[in-house]
């Protein structure tokens, strides 16, 4: 059974940092398209982050200088530093893998996660 599992959410003030994981079992992630979306109660899923089978990066404007992405292949887990957050970024932060092929920030995905919760406070 696929399962990609995130870990590393929690309550940080305004300023913070931390390192969401999202360790994957049955597939391979070097041969995916890996993803971060948020949501927001009420509000559409978005595409924070993405990283493509060569390894090259793709950012929401929000999140450009502040967010990196990176993956361990060798670990089979996806990684997203989040750093001086802002209330805005209070979230449930998923991970997803998508067929590779145009690795972009849509939210399109093959597999996904359950979320990992990111609550940032003034």
């Amino acid at each position: 059974q696929v399962r990609l599992v995130e870990s590393g959410g929690g309550s940080v003030q305004a300023g913070g940092s931390l390192t969401l994981s999202c360790t994957v079992s049955v597939f391979s992630i070097r041969n995916y398209c890996m993803k971060w979306f948020r949501q927001v109660p009420g509000k559409k899923r978005e595409g924070v982050a993405a990283i493509a089978t060569d390894g090259s990066t793709r950012y929401a404007d929000s999140v450009q200088g502040r967010f990196i992405i990176f993956k361990d292949n060798a670990k089979n887990t996806l990684y997203l530093q989040v750093n001086n957050l802002v209330p805005d970024d209070s979230a449930v932060y998923y991970c997803a893998a998508r067929d590779p092929g145009g690795c972009t920030l849509e939210y399109l995905y093959t597999y996904l996660g359950q979320g990992t919760q990111v609550t940032v406070s003034s």
